[in-house]
């Protein structure tokens, strides 16, 4: 990332919101739907929160749980709460929806303490008038807290009310290695006793290497999956959620509506939830969606009994199952999750050509645990599918290894550019294209995808027509040097991936 001196505070300013990473703040419009606690559910856990963070000291708090119990509605919840107090410091939310990087996680924490206390705007600005490469990628993020972070806050060291920064899923984006030292970084910086009182709320899986990072003191929660106010709260919402359908569908229940779910269907669907929230806002998903009965949705999640609560690979597999092609729409979800970025309806159709057909059936399919509204990004619900998806001892049948999966995004890459024509001199010309993917991604999917015959074929065509094609590109402007350069350079580009792919494969 190059950056040139800033020439003023408001080009220094301008400089770090070019970095700050939006989708990371709790309340981003990026981040919409927002997760957050249904009213009247999480009391006593939010009130304990709470609590802890009115203490006049500097305790740190840790929520973890299993996927699906709900930590980022409440993190979301805690900082809707801290920012109506005005005791909201900062927030990283991570996502795999959201192509977030490690390198922009302080600059986006000094952007919003900028805002939270206006009198120290001018200290992190002058931080990077003096030395611009804090906003680079290869700052370190100690060197990166102590300047942007830490050296501002110091001027506000009298402030009477504690603070709160809060951190979500950092399990989710970071590697073992980083996230033990962000929580190092993070809970060691802030004890300083020159510092306002900032408390630190991070939430994530019960991983062992976050465990060990936690500091001693750290006032851990853990959310089970058979906690006793949890599970009332989920019975709260699935009653809520259902007497909803019920009242808006009056062609199927009336009017006024009649009872339902009966009392021993509902308490099932209340065992098979467990405590997991994820688990319930997918049943109701699946059982209002439009187009069905939704006695009848219900019935196929109860028709087979679990010997334990929170079963969400039931779930997985009972919606899968549903589905008009199980394993075809697996394929393509399993696709569609390991994008390297999340794409829009538009986009994915495109890429997806030859087979628009079924990713409209499996979107209409799978949309319990798909959000698509057409208009934005096309995303899986909870990062739970992930997990199910990629393991197969969970998904069984229905697993699709990564291999193959890539094999299939490298094949509707090729297929995509090829289809194009004029679009690859676009692509040497470096102007815009109107559907990106394919040209980036393009190689990051054939070095780990499984080299099918169908691959190799469409690796070779490919590599063929392209060559035609930019020769014949660089012959036309013979008075453009830089086309003909820019061409010379692809094409050399172009071989030495082919030839490192091909090289890759022959080890299959």
């Amino acid at each position: 990332m190059d950056f040139t001196h800033p020439s003023s505070s408001s080009g220094s300013w301008n400089c770090l919101c070019n970095v700050v990473e939006y989708s990371g703040i709790f309340d981003s419009e990026c981040r919409q739907p927002h997760s957050r606690c249904m009213e009247n559910t999480r009391v006593a856990l939010r009130r304990s929160i709470t609590q802890v963070l009115d203490q006049r000291d500097r305790t740190n708090i840790w929520l973890n749980g299993l996927a699906g119990v709900g930590k980022t509605s409440i993190a979301f919840t805690i900082a809707e709460e801290m920012k109506s107090a005005k005791r909201l410091a900062a927030t990283f939310f991570f996502s795999h929806k959201h192509a977030q990087k490690a390198a922009t996680i302080i600059p986006t924490i000094a952007y919003q303490l900028a805002l939270a206390f206006p009198r120290i705007r001018g200290d992190i600005v002058k931080a990077i008038e003096n030395d611009d490469s804090l906003l680079s990628d290869g700052k370190s993020h100690a060197d990166q807290m102590r300047e942007l972070v830490i050296r501002p806050l110091q001027t506000l060291k009298f402030r009477e009310e504690p603070y709160v920064i809060i951190i979500d899923a950092l399990d989710e984006c970071f590697s073992r290695e980083e996230a033990a030292r962000l929580v190092a970084l993070l809970t060691d910086t802030l004890s300083g006793p020159s510092l306002p009182l900032i408390h630190v709320i991070f939430t994530s899986r019960p991983e062992v290497h976050i465990r060990a990072a936690m500091p001693s003191g750290v006032h851990e929660i853990l959310l089970t999956t058979r906690d006793k106010d949890t599970m009332q709260d989920v019975r709260f919402f699935l009653r809520t959620s259902l007497d909803k359908t019920r009242t808006i569908r009056p062609a199927v229940f009336g009017q006024p509506p009649i009872p339902w779910p009966s009392e021993d269907d509902f308490e099932t669907l209340v065992f098979k939830a467990g405590s997991l929230f994820v688990y319930a806002a997918m049943a109701v998903n699946f059982i209002s969606t439009a187009g069905h009965h939704p006695q009848e949705r219900l019935e196929l999640l109860l028709r087979k009994k679990s010997t334990v609560g929170a079963d969400i690979d039931q779930l997985y597999r009972e919606i899968i199952e549903a589905s008009e092609d199980p394993l075809a729409h697996c394929r393509m979800l399993a696709s569609i999750i390991n994008l390297r970025y999340p794409l829009s309806l538009a986009e994915l159709r495109e890429l997806f050509y030859a087979d628009e057909r079924r990713l409209a059936m499996m979107l209409e399919a799978f949309s319990p645990v798909i959000l698509n509204d057409g208009a934005g990004h096309v995303e899986i619900y909870h990062a739970s599918l992930r997990d199910f998806m990629s393991d197969p001892s969970r998904s069984k049948q229905y697993h699709i290894d990564a291999p193959h999966t890539h094999e299939h995004l490298a094949c509707c890459c090729l297929d995509f550019i090829t289809r194009q024509g004029s679009v690859r001199t676009h692509a040497i010309l470096a102007s815009p294209l109107p559907y990106p993917y394919p040209h980036q991604m393009r190689d990051i999917h054939l070095r780990s995808a499984y080299p099918s015959s169908k691959l190799r074929k469409l690796l070779s065509r490919f590599t063929n027509e392209s060559m035609q094609h930019w020769v014949q590109t660089s012959i036309s402007n013979l008075t453009l040097l830089e086309s003909i350069q820019g061409a010379r350079k692809t094409c050399l580009s172009l071989v030495i991936n082919v030839l490192n792919v091909l090289n890759h494969w022959d080890l299959y």
